[in-house]
């Protein structure tokens, strides 16, 4: 038997913010096995960990493939540890597909210590207007694609065509907005259809574009981020050089054993 939890990330209560599935184990189990747990939870992504020195080992798996970097878990993933491996201690350490990470306790949020992508300007093609629905104003690449739109309803309202969404450039797509005003500096939206995942509803590791985005933009270090999914979900997110501090909260759901 495995013991998994359930924690919506990104929100201090369930049925809101991102789902992620945890699996603390002691040691590793088969790819293909991970794998078939991640398709039959079909979340965004389901975590597996396993303790390694003074830290531990860290691996996100969506219905789709494993990703090499994931917000949402990493946070699921250290809420478990703090409440129920790790109660003392302030600070937990990663090693991940996508290097070195770090979460820290800061109040009643978790703070995670991620890299932040380089975003190269790309230009607006007509198949990105067609596949999100309306016309972005710039695009960007980093790992994924960055589109900004002009107005926050452009992000709420799109329904994108993820038939089109699937031959555009980059792992996911993210449509993002200036926020109206307080208390959000900005809204967006995540779609990975390549990953068998229409929409993201919040997507730590899309910040880490959005991010440096939009406090190059408004000038600032610190955004406070909305993802404008049917669930919804707030990230306070602060950049600190070539790295991005995405807090957030979370919300136990469950807590069973898997019959593996």
């Amino acid at each position: 038997m495995l013991k998994q939890y359930v924690v919506d990330a990104f929100t201090d209560e369930v049925f809101k913010g991102n789902q992620a599935a945890i699996c603390v184990m002691e040691k590793w189990l088969p790819d293909t096995l991970m794998q078939s747990i991640a398709i039959e939870n079909n979340f965004s992504e389901t975590a597996f960990t396993v303790s390694e020195g003074d830290g531990y080992r860290l691996r996100w798996f969506t219905p789709g493939g494993e990703i090499d970097l994931c917000g949402h878990a990493t946070l699921a993933t250290s809420w478990v540890l703090f409440h129920f491996y790790e109660k003392d201690a302030a600070r937990i350490a990663f090693e991940t597909r996508g290097g070195h990470l770090s979460v820290t306790r800061d109040g009643d949020r978790l703070a995670m210590d991620f890299p932040a992508y380089r975003l190269e300007p790309v230009p607006v093609t007509d198949e990105m207007a067609e596949a999100i629905g309306s016309r972005p104003l710039e695009a960007y690449m980093g790992r994924d694609l960055l589109c900004v739109m002009g107005t926050t309803d452009e992000v709420v309202s799109a329904k994108p065509d993820f038939s089109k969404v699937v031959k555009l450039p980059g792992t996911l797509l993210h449509i993002t907005a200036k926020g109206d005003g307080s208390p959000y500096d900005c809204v967006s939206r995540s779609f990975a259809p390549k990953l068998a995942v229409s929409e993201d509803p919040v997507c730590g590791s899309g910040h880490c574009h959005i991010v440096p985005y939009w406090a190059g933009k408004l000038g600032v270090s610190k955004i406070t981020a909305r993802q404008a999914s049917k669930r919804g979900g707030t990230l306070w997110c602060t950049m600190k050089d070539d790295r991005v501090e995405l807090a957030g909260n979370a919300a136990l759901y469950s807590a069973a054993e898997l019959y593996i």
